[in-house]
């Protein structure tokens, strides 16, 4: 059944860091703004701050008091500091939010497949399987991420599909931090398998301090939407708000799947400044 609406709007954000020590309802601003604003939002990972059950429970409530739209999520590294991931996941999935990892959804027609990410580097510096074993390991993480999406992607068949990472899979929104840190901002590897489907944007978080917006190699557009980056560009609205084209277009072929280059040719996407 086609969607019922010419445009679905998606609101993102990342890095929200929601800590014990946060004051309750101080989130329930921001989601009932973001909730008069868009049809989906996106959260980018950096849910909590210690990745502590109890921050956990604490947001699930901000979510459900306040957000009355779908909302979708990966987890970030700081989501790992505890050991208690799974819990963490477990208690925002109870609380409403598709939580992705190496997963993939529908919602309104769009569809979403998301992953943490993970570090190592971008381009011909990406960090190599070579020398020690811990070296391998790290590596093999990276890997390991890209093939999860992979996955995520290969199990949709929507015209439209968002990829949700918490790490950068381009450098050029990492830019701005010190580049002594880009490679534990991101990594390319998570770039490859974006561009071998017919991905219409994607968000991520993670660099506080970079740029807004980037393209991978295939001109699909990337935007980085950490909250403290959001702040500084639109203090009265501190999110990312991304416009998806959800109309037929007459006479369009199936794209190749393998590529999505017809499909990332006929885009349409509009980004509201």
């Amino acid at each position: 059944m086609a969607p019922a609406k010419e445009l679905i709007r998606i609101a993102a954000v990342g890095d929200i860091h929601h800590g014990k020590n946060a004051a309750q309802g101080s989130l329930q601003p921001l989601f009932a703004q973001i909730t008069d604003s868009a049809d989906i939002l996106v959260l980018a990972g950096d849910l909590t701050d210690y990745g502590q059950p109890d921050e956990a429970r604490a947001l699930a409530r901000e979510i459900t008091s306040t957000l009355k739209i779908p909302c979708v999520a990966v987890l970030g590294n700081h989501d790992f500091e505890s050991g208690q991931e799974a819990e963490v996941s477990r208690i925002l999935s109870d609380a409403g939010v598709v939580m992705l990892d190496g997963d993939s959804t529908e919602i309104q027609g769009i569809g979403f497949a998301g992953v943490k990410g993970f570090a190592g580097g971008f381009g011909r510096r990406a960090l190599g399987p070579w020398g020690e074993t811990t070296i391998k390991h790290f590596v093999r993480e990276a890997v390991d991420e890209a093939l999860k999406l992979e996955s995520a992607l290969a199990r949709l068949r929507t015209e439209r599909i968002v990829t949700v990472l918490h790490y950068s899979p381009i450098q050029a929104t990492v830019e701005g931090e010190p580049r002594e840190i880009f490679p534990f901002l991101g990594c390319s590897r998570l770039e490859e398998p974006i561009g071998r489907y017919p991905v219409s944007v994607v968000f991520h978080g993670h660099a506080h301090h970079g740029q807004p917006e980037g393209r991978t190699a295939g001109n699909v557009p990337v935007y980085n939407v950490s909250a403290s980056l959001m702040r500084e560009l639109s203090p009265e609205r501190p999110f990312r708000l991304v416009d998806v084209d959800m109309r037929p277009r007459a006479g369009a072929e199936a794209p190749d799947r393998r590529t999505g280059a017809d499909r990332r040719s006929a885009e349409r996407i509009e980004v509201m400044k």
